[in-house]
């Protein structure tokens, strides 16, 4: 293990020792507005707990492929992100143009800005440049159905990130892979998070975009899972799309703490993002940053997300995507494409960050990521 990530699991061993000797300083049912320290619900709440206690792990070795074709070389990729905003499309786009170089191809980013209109037009440069894959990031394919029934029949391999549901290959819309956390992983352990700090009593804004369906389909599958505790309430489901969130946070956020005051002790959202724009109108409102509403991101653990959670700012944890890592794994299902072989079908398993595990880091990725896959490509 890692020194770092030992020191770390120790200290959260002993955490869980003083939980169950009954001092967990992560309980805050004070704070929920019950003034009780029954559990709202016990059967679900230990489920959470131990679901949870499984998920914030530190020791996360690598469990992906380990054979696979050589790298194939002079191959050029373009990543088509929706919105480089999102800091999620960013930071694979950075593990895809970091493993690019060590296969020896030509990777180009490209920001479609948010709109329909610039994807598309980002798709024709691809096509202008003859792309030998291309990947969509950030969106799903059903706003460009054209443009990737077009690379579909020039046979052009097309990657997703974030596109579809489920993680894999998809027939329709025909996507060779579709690289992403199972979403109701990520969506189950974030709302168990909430029911188990709060000992199964909160008062839960969730945060969505329903522009998209991956988004929206998180946001529901998170808003089933709460509803598995009966005595945590969901106050509001605030649809806000992710291009709109620079925008639109602080008054939707001082909104709503109008509206609820403190019965709001937990938030959930989508995207960490949120929570970047919209603390300034909780600590103008007079909110500790290490106080209520407690915030998780249910993806995509991007640095600033790690700096609010290690600084203990408007933002408790996240579950974050091992972006990097993911960044890999495409120009790793790129070169499986390209060699006629079939997709690797891993998908990254869930983890939990908290100022209590993060070491301090600014990402999280298993470890031995880059050395596996280098020795799959140098083989």
């Amino acid at each position: 293990m890692h020194p770092t990530r030992k020191a770390v699991a120790t200290a959260v061993a002993l955490l869980a020792v003083a939980t169950a000797a009954g001092c967990d300083p992560d309980s805050d049912t004070s704070v929920s507005g019950s003034g009780s320290s029954k559990p709202g619900c016990p059967t679900v709440l230990a489920k959470a707990k131990k679901a949870v206690e499984k998920a914030e792990d530190v020791d996360a070795p690598w469990t992906g492929p380990t054979t696979g074709p050589k790298a194939v070389r002079g191959k050029t990729i373009v990543f088509i992100a929706h919105t480089l905003a999102n800091p999620g499309p960013a930071g694979v786009a950075q593990g895809v143009e970091e493993a690019a170089k060590v296969v020896g191809w030509h990777s180009r980013t490209i920001n479609g800005k948010g709109t329909t209109a610039g994807v598309k037009a980002a798709f024709e440069e691809a096509f202008r440049i003859k792309a030998d894959g291309i990947v969509i990031s950030g969106f799903g394919p059903e706003i460009v159905p054209k443009e990737v029934r077009r690379a579909n029949a020039a046979g052009i391999p097309v990657i997703g990130w974030h596109a579809t549901v489920a993680p894999g290959p998809s027939k329709d819309p025909e996507l060779f892979s579709n690289v992403t956390s199972r979403v109701e992983d990520v969506a189950k352990i974030s709302a168990d998070w909430i029911i188990a700090r709060s000992n199964g009593r909160a008062g839960v804004v969730v945060f969505t975009d329903t522009t998209s369906d991956f988004p929206r389909n998180k946001s529901e599958l998170i808003k089933k899972e709460l509803a598995t505790c009966s005595d945590v309430k969901l106050l509001d489901y605030r649809n806000i799309p992710i291009p709109e969130a620079n925008s639109r946070s602080i008054k939707e956020v001082s909104a709503l703490l109008k509206r609820f005051g403190d019965q709001w002790t937990y938030s959930v959202a989508i995207n960490d993002l949120y929570f970047r724009h919209g603390a300034p109108a909780l600590r103008a409102a007079g909110k500790a940053g290490d106080g209520a509403p407690f915030n998780i991101g249910a993806g995509d653990g991007d640095p600033s997300a790690f700096e609010r959670v290690n600084r203990k700012q408007y933002q408790a944890a996240t579950v974050p995507e091992p972006l990097s890592e993911q960044g890999w794994q495409i120009v790793d299902e790129f070169n499986r494409a390209f060699s006629g072989q079939p997709a690797s079908g891993y998908v990254a398993p869930v983890h939990i960050t908290t100022a209590a595990n993060s070491g301090g880091a600014l990402s999280w990725d298993s470890e031995g990521y880059r050395q596996a896959y280098r020795k799959i490509w140098d083989r």
